[in-house]
């Protein structure tokens, strides 16, 4: 697992994918900037309400708004993400380190962008739900796990997907999940940590390139 997450490290500085490394920075800070304008547009309707209370709670709302933003829903759009970049990045990680190896098949777009974004709204579902959780201290250990095993399943299941068919992917993946989530803690971290939460997409596919090969050699 560790030494998975070095190879990943050195994969994303590559120079043959330091090109989707800043399409991915770029598309993720965009999209953050969208997120941002839209909270401001939404705060500066609301303000002109004339009730003097309505500023007490637009305070603390756009507080937990932009810190949402930027440390929680890292995790959905690391997951959007996974459908646009995977095929790229995972092609190019096989090349670079499994060069006496099948280059996986590309996923259908739509069907990666379907998967992403089902996944992504699962994410965004769970976090919200877990979000009022921090008040009782445990909520980023509650976040933490059940990223681990959402980020983990997708991206293992969809680098998997390239070697194999839909069915066995699926099955490897429920054979090895206690091995998957333990594997998934790490771009689950990643993604609580600002400004290192923008590599998140582009390492965590990387990283399941290693896992996926790490457990195809072994059977």
């Amino acid at each position: 697992m560790f030494s998975a997450a070095i190879k990943a490290l050195e994969d994303i500085f590559a120079p043959r994918i330091r090109t989707v490394l800043w399409k991915s920075i770029g598309l993720t800070v965009l999209l953050f900037i969208g997120i941002l304008v839209g909270l401001e547009v939404l705060i500066s309707i609301m303000a002109a309400f004339p009730w003097p209370w309505l500023e007490t709670i637009l305070a603390i709302a756009t507080g937990l708004g932009l810190f949402a933003a930027f440390f929680f829903l890292m995790a959905p759009v690391t997951a959007v993400f996974a459908g646009l970049f995977l095929d790229e990045i995972a092609e190019k990680v096989e090349m670079r380190d499994y060069p006496n190896e099948p280059i996986g098949k590309p996923i259908s777009l739509a069907i990666g962008l379907m998967i992403s974004l089902q996944f992504g709204l699962l994410v965004l579902v769970v976090n919200l739900f877990l979000l009022p959780t921090l008040f009782f201290g445990i909520g980023i250990f509650l976040m933490a796990m059940a990223n681990a095993y959402l980020l983990g399943r997708e991206y293992f299941t969809m680098v998997a997907m390239r070697h194999m068919p839909v069915r066995d992917a699926h099955a490897m993946r429920k054979y090895y999940m206690g091995r998957i989530f333990a594997a998934g803690l790490i771009p689950a971290g990643l993604s609580m940590i600002p400004i290192l939460n923008i590599l998140v997409p582009i390492f965590s596919t990387a990283y399941f390139v290693h896992i996926v090969k790490t457990i195809q050699r072994e059977n």
